[in-house]
């Protein structure tokens, strides 16, 4: 059987501010990222490096991007299409990060840029998260809503193109004092299969890849991989600095 390699996605979010600091780190990443085996690693920068990053790409870096619009083309102002994506080499693109969200996205949004996004071969990275992890279990009946209403008009033959990123919104941007414990991470996981097995059936909803994201850093990335059972990790501010998140990705590929 063919091993399965690991998914670790770099969010730059509005980061950096010039494009020579751009090419400086993704140079940097570059130097760890050739001598991996086990890893697939995307970067995805802001709109504006996204040509410049793909000519100086000579490596095994995918470049994706962090949003897009649902239609290929029109009056949209301020938006990109996936198509265009597309034809500037991108591979992934993320969608409904909760920041987006916090600025007024909706599900509905969120689930026709997932099936527009598929159309044009490109791979939708669907994130959820809860604000909060309340002990009465409520954030279950959010993680529940959140993916069904995303995902409910996705026809299943789409679901083999599609990854999902669950960051719980309280662990984002913390110490990995504060990330989710790998125990509690595992349990969340079964509980996002288990949505896409009611959904989609055993066999499909049981292929999704699941990443986590939340205050990873070199020092606690296997540790989430491994008892986390998650089969990647969505990457912020440790992914802006190339040293970091080098060792970040040589712990994920030492698994």
């Amino acid at each position: 059987m063919k091993k399965v390699k690991a998914l670790v996605v770099a969010n730059w979010k509005m980061n950096p501010e010039t494009i020579e600091k751009a090419k400086e780190i993704f140079r940097g990443t570059k130097a760890f990222v050739k001598n991996l085996k086990n890893t697939k690693v995307a970067i995805c920068p802001p709109f504006v490096y996204l040509s410049d990053l793909e000519k100086i790409n000579d490596s095994k870096i995918l470049i994706g991007a962090q949003d897009m619009f649902w239609e290929n083309n029109g009056s949209f102002t301020g938006e990109i299409s996936p198509i265009m994506l597309k034809k500037e080499g991108e591979s992934y693109v993320i969608i409904g990060h909760s920041e987006r969200r916090e600025l007024g996205e909706t599900e509905e949004a969120i689930s026709k840029k997932i099936i527009s996004a598929i159309k044009a071969n490109l791979i939708p990275i669907l994130c959820i998260g809860e604000k909060e992890r309340d002990i009465h279990g409520e954030y279950l009946h959010l993680l529940r809503k959140q993916i069904i209403n995303s995902l409910g008009k996705l026809p299943k033959r789409f679901l083999s193109k599609l990854v999902i990123a669950y960051e719980p919104i309280w662990a984002i941007g913390k110490s990995e004092e504060e990330a989710m414990k790998p125990a509690d991470l595992h349990e969340t996981t079964i509980f996002i299969k288990k949505i896409l097995v009611e959904i989609y059936g055993q066999v499909i909803g049981m292929t999704v890849p699941v990443l986590y994201g939340g205050s990873v850093n070199h020092n606690n990335a296997k540790d989430i991989l491994v008892h986390g059972q998650v089969q990647g990790l969505l990457v912020g501010r440790e992914s802006l600095n190339p040293k970091k998140f080098g060792e970040l990705l040589k712990e994920v590929d030492s698994i």
